[in-house]
């Protein structure tokens, strides 16, 4: 089984910050269409986008709702596991 385990890799250097603000213009949203539909304040929202604050586990699962991504996209924004196809 571990002869099979491929470490994670770093792909791009992307910050936690940069990932939501990326993901949320991906979703054409602005800082206060996704304020409202997450209940988080707007200016929380900017503090996370330009790294002013850390973002949380429970803040972190809210936007990764609102912005359809997968937790770990916003959390690990940088690292990527290789996959490959059955030979």
């Amino acid at each position: 089984m571990m002869k099979d385990f491929k470490p994670a890799k770093r792909h791009v250097e992307v910050s936690i910050a940069e990932s939501v603000h990326i993901l949320r213009e991906l979703q054409e949203m602005s800082q206060n269409e996704l304020a409202e539909s997450s209940g988080i304040p707007q200016s929380t929202i900017s503090a996370i986008e330009n790294g002013r604050i850390r973002l949380r586990m429970e803040r972190a699962k809210t936007l990764a709702r609102e912005l359809r991504c997968h937790l770990a996209i916003l959390l690990f924004p940088a690292w990527d596991v290789a996959v490959e196809s059955a030979a």
